[in-house]
C-alpha cells in the first residue's frame, strides 16, 4: 500500500486528462454531449499504468502499450485454429504480424532498460523493481531479458483490461441507480470539499468503496480462479488427484442466493456494510481479485484507481 500511495499523483494526473477531455467535447458540443466511455476508459487505464511502470518516459510507454493492444487483437484473431497442431508456429499471416509485434515490444521494452543503466539516475517505478529482481537472481543474460520483457507485459495486461472492465460497469451501475449516485456524491463532495482527494480522504469514503466492491461481484472483472492440485487431496467430498486443475467461475459464486441472500442479482451495496465477511454466508467466495497466496499484486493499486476515478467523475 506504500507504494500504491507513491503511485497517487501518477493516478491523479491520468484523471484529470479523461476529465478535462470529457469537458472539451462537452463545452465543443454545446454543454450536452453523447461519449461512448469504452475506449476513453481504455486509455485512462492504459495511461495509469504507463506512468506507474515507466515514470517520466511514460510516453514510451504508452507506445508499448498500443503494440501490446494490437498484439492481443492479433492474438485473438487466431482463435478459429486454436487447438490444431503446430499451427502456430506455420508462417501464415496472423502468425507472422504476431511475431513481428512480439518484436516489437521486445525490442521497445529493452530500449527503454538500456537507456537506464547508461542514466546517471532513475526513477523507482516498476520496471525498475522487475530490473532490480531480474538482476539480483542468477539467470542468464536472455533469461534475464525475458523475465523483465514477460513481467512488463503480464503488468500491461493484467492491469490495464481489468481497470477498464470495472470502472466501466461502475459507471454503469451508479447511472441507472440515481439515488444512489447522489448519495455517493453528497459523500466525495463532503470529504473532499473541493480538493483533489488524497489516501486519508479516500478511506474515509465509505459509501464509495461499498458501489465499487458491489459492482466488483456483480461484474468480476476476472472470469475464472485457477488452481493445480500439488498432491492428492479432498475438496470437500470431491477427490481431486495431484496434477489437476480446479477451475473456480467466479461470477457463479458472486451470485449464488445460498451464499448472498435473495437478492443476489440486485445491485444493493449496503450489503457491504460490515464489509467483506458480514456480506454474505461464506466471505472467501468473493474473489475479484483472486483468493489466497496468489491474490493479485495490484489489488490495492486497482481499488485506488477506482476511487479516484469515480470521486473526480462525481
Amino acid at each position: 500500500m506504500d507504494k500504491v500511495k507513491g503511485m497517487m499523483n501518477l493516478i491523479v494526473e491520468s484523471t484529470f486528462t479523461l476529465v478535462d477531455s470529457w469537458k472539451t467535447r462537452i463545452e465543443v458540443e454545446g454543454g450536452l454531449a453523447d461519449i461512448e466511455i469504452d475506449e476513453y476508459m481504455r486509455s485512462f487505464s492504459g495511461d495509469v499504468i504507463s506512468r506507474a511502470c515507466f515514470g517520466s518516459n511514460y510516453c514510451k510507454g504508452e507506445e508499448i502499450f498500443l503494440k501490446l493492444r494490437a498484439l492481443q487483437e492479433a492474438m485473438s484473431k487466431k482463435g478459429l485454429s486454436t487447438g490444431v497442431p503446430r499451427m502456430r508456429y506455420l508462417p501464415i499471416k496472423s502468425n507472422r504480424e504476431a511475431w513481428e509485434l512480439e518484436k516489437e515490444v521486445r525490442d521497445l521494452i529493452l530500449h527503454v532498460v538500456k537507456e537506464r543503466k547508461g542514466a546517471a539516475t532513475y526513477e523507482k517505478d516498476l520496471l525498475q523493481m522487475v530490473v532490480e529482481g531480474a538482476k539480483s537472481s542468477d539467470l542468464s543474460q536472455e533469461a534475464t531479458e525475458r523475465f523483465v520483457v514477460d513481467n512488463c507485459k503480464n503488468i500491461y495486461l493484467a492491469g490495464y483490461e481489468t481497470s477498464t472492465v470495472s470502472a466501466t460497469w461502475c459507471l454503469m451501475l451508479l447511472a441507472a441507480n440515481h439515488e444512489r449516485q447522489h448519495n455517493v456524491r453528497t459523500e466525495v463532495v463532503e470529504i473532499c470539499g473541493g480538493g483533489t482527494p488524497d489516501a486519508g480522504m479516500l478511506r474515509k469514503m465509505k459509501l464509495l468503496t461499498k458501489v465499487i466492491q458491489e459492482s466488483l461481484r456483480l461484474y468480476p472483472p476476472v472470469a475464472v480462479v485457477s488452481r493445480e492440485a500439488l498432491e492428492d487431496m479432498n475438496f470437500g467430498e470431491i477427490f481431486v488427484p495431484k496434477g489437476v486443475n480446479i477451475w473456480m467461475m467466479v461470477l457463479a459464486l458472486h451470485t449464488d442466493p445460498e451464499i448472498w441472500g435473495e437478492d443476489a442479482y440486485k445491485f444493493n451495496p449496503n450489503r457491504f456494510a460490515k464489509g467483506i465477511k458480514g456480506a454474505c454466508k461464506l466471505p472467501q467466495v468473493y474473489m475479484p481479485f483472486g483468493v489466497g497466496p496468489r491474490v493479485c499484486l495490484g489489488q490495492n493499486l486497482a481499488m485506488v484507481e477506482l476511487k479516484l476515478l469515480m470521486s473526480f467523475l462525481l
